[in-house]
């Protein structure tokens, strides 16, 4: 069993688990592993923490409306509250 070899596992059942996704999807473990690692080298060269691209559906629901940068949202729920309840 050269399966085993592959991979150095405390207790087989990784091992068997690995073995009877092989066999029901026709693809070899040492291929799956190439697979995986490649996408994590693909993901990791072209997204970095600060890249993350925005979708189209995203960007189409900002409105344009610039909010200030002294804009107290508890102050203007505060006042909302007091306007709302005649305080």
């Amino acid at each position: 069993m050269a399966k085993n070899k592959i991979i150095n596992v405390q207790g087989t059942a990784i091992v068997v688990i690995s073995e009877e996704y092989e066999s029901s999807h026709k693809r070899s473990l040492s291929g799956l592993i190439e697979a995986y690692l490649k996408t994590l080298i693909v993901k990791d060269k072209t997204q970095t923490d600060n890249d993350i691209e925005i979708s189209p559906f995203v960007k189409s629901l900002r409105t344009g409306v610039k909010i200030p940068a002294d804009y107290d949202n508890k102050e203007v729920y505060i006042n909302y509250l007091a306007e709302k309840y005649r305080l």
